[in-house]
């Protein structure tokens, strides 16, 4: 009986992840594919390239609008190229195609393209700032300056309470040394 709902939450739960910002885009075309990971990005960040389209041991050039300059493929895992890019800082929200264009290709010119968005992400600010850290301890650390640490009335608490607890310790130890009276 209770197999249904679990079932339906369980339906629910995979379509709900599987709907979500996916992690890498891949477009394939006639000469092989290009992956683009993370496929939505801020700007300023950094996203890996790779794809199989030049073959095995080639090199190529990667382009977009959206990254700071044209960025360099390289011989990766022996089975196709990679890169790294990075997001231009002023880059508008919005989705950019991504193109590689192979070097060194017998015949024709390998290409490959895929697309990557770019998000603008805002950071909240908090409304009220929490005391922590240095800058929190800061007015704790300028008041235990005015102070010279314990005084007189410390010293003889201190002592005070050393004296009980010793005899505190002696009493005991006399109570459990004594014999017990017939």
């Amino acid at each position: 009986m209770r197999s249904l709902p679990l079932t339906i939450c369980a339906a629910a739960a995979v379509a709900a992840i599987s709907v979500s910002a996916p992690a890498a885009s891949a477009a394939r075309n006639d000469d092989g594919t290009l992956r683009v990971t993370p496929s939505t990005i801020a700007p300023g960040g950094e996203v890996e390239l790779w794809s199989d389209a030049c073959g095995k041991g080639k090199e190529g050039v990667g382009e977009s609008d959206a990254f700071a300059s044209s960025v360099r493929f390289t011989p990766a895992d022996g089975k196709g190229l990679r890169a790294e890019a990075r997001i231009r800082s002023g880059a508008e929200a919005g989705r950019y195609d991504v193109t590689l264009f192979c070097e060194g290709r017998a015949g024709k010119d390998g290409r490959a393209t895929g697309t990557l968005t770019v998000v603008h992400r805002v950071r909240p600010t908090p409304v009220a700032p929490v005391h922590a850290g240095g800058g929190g301890t800061a007015v704790l650390a300028e008041q235990a300056e005015d102070s010279d640490g314990p005084g007189a009335p410390h010293v003889v608490a201190g002592l005070a309470l050393a004296a009980v607890a010793a005899a505190t310790a002696a009493f005991r130890g006399a109570r459990r040394r004594r014999p017990a009276a017939d």
